[in-house]
């Protein structure tokens, strides 16, 4: 799913106030926390995740990996924290057409 231009800036408003829900620690992307991004992306649709990588390669590595893993959209991403987004089975955000 592509989202247009005038998605993701609707969506970067919502995630505006948003604080992280997820947490990637040093010891990178375990089972665990791949597990808590399902559960996380299921219940919220739109989510932060921080990274502590100082690597601003790794951090896209980790973000690649967790869109391709999750198939979610990336919204955006600013220095330690990406916004995902994946729309539920029953949506509660309503995106513009």
């Amino acid at each position: 799913m592509a989202l247009t231009s005038q998605q993701l800036r609707y969506l970067r408003g919502l995630a505006h106030h948003l604080k992280p829900v997820v947490m990637i620690g040093q010891k990178g992307l375990s089972e665990n926390v791949l597990t808590e991004l399902e559960q996380a992306l299921a219940h919220h649709e739109l989510i932060k995740v921080s990274i502590a990588s100082e690597d601003r390669e790794e951090r896209k590595v980790f973000t690649d990996e967790i869109c391709t893993h999750s198939q979610a959209e990336l919204v955006q991403r600013i220095g330690k924290i990406s916004v995902l987004y994946r729309p539920a089975k029953k949506p509660k955000i309503q995106l513009p057409r």
